[in-house]
């Protein structure tokens, strides 16, 4: 079941959005104990797209960001929904709303990167008709990046 949401956009550096994705990456160094993540951090400077989702009561529940690969590609970062908020169908509703403003951009593709102990995340993303890849961009040769899995959907012409 899809809970009631707000997508919005936001700023990179809206304070939300900062705790969200704290957030995000304290409960993902806590999956790999303490390792980093693979690739090229997200910054200010480089996402194109921020989305926060917003239960009833205005409070964030929920977060995803593009940035742009060229060739008409871009990628997911930073998806991440509460625990409280979990298994209501946020996550959908915030990677239906990058899918859009992809389409939006004239983006053609998205691809992502995470991991083998997240695999709520790689169901969300198979589910939504994500398929599996191999590494991309930066990636490429990041041997941090070893044993991530990858994914790319095609959303739509440019």
């Amino acid at each position: 079941m899809i809970a009631p949401v707000i997508i919005e956009g936001a700023g990179w550096d809206d304070p939300d959005v900062r705790r969200l994705t704290a957030d995000q990456q304290t409960e993902i160094r806590a999956r790999y104990g303490g390792k980093e993540e693979p690739g090229r951090p997200p910054t200010a400077a480089d996402v194109s797209v921020v989305l926060v989702a917003r239960g009833d009561d205005g409070a964030a529940v929920g977060c995803g960001a593009l940035r742009e690969l060229g060739d008409g590609a871009a990628e997911v970062k930073r998806m991440y929904v509460v625990p409280a908020a979990r298994g209501r169908g946020v996550s959908k509703a915030v990677l239906a709303g990058l899918e859009t403003a992809a389409r939006d951009r004239g983006w053609t593709t998205l691809r992502l990167e995470t991991g083998p102990l997240q695999p709520e995340a790689a169901g969300l993303y198979a589910g939504a008709g994500y398929r599996e890849i191999g590494p991309f961009g930066a990636y490429l040769d990041d041997p941090d990046a070893t044993g991530s899995l990858f994914f790319e959907k095609a959303v739509g012409a440019g």
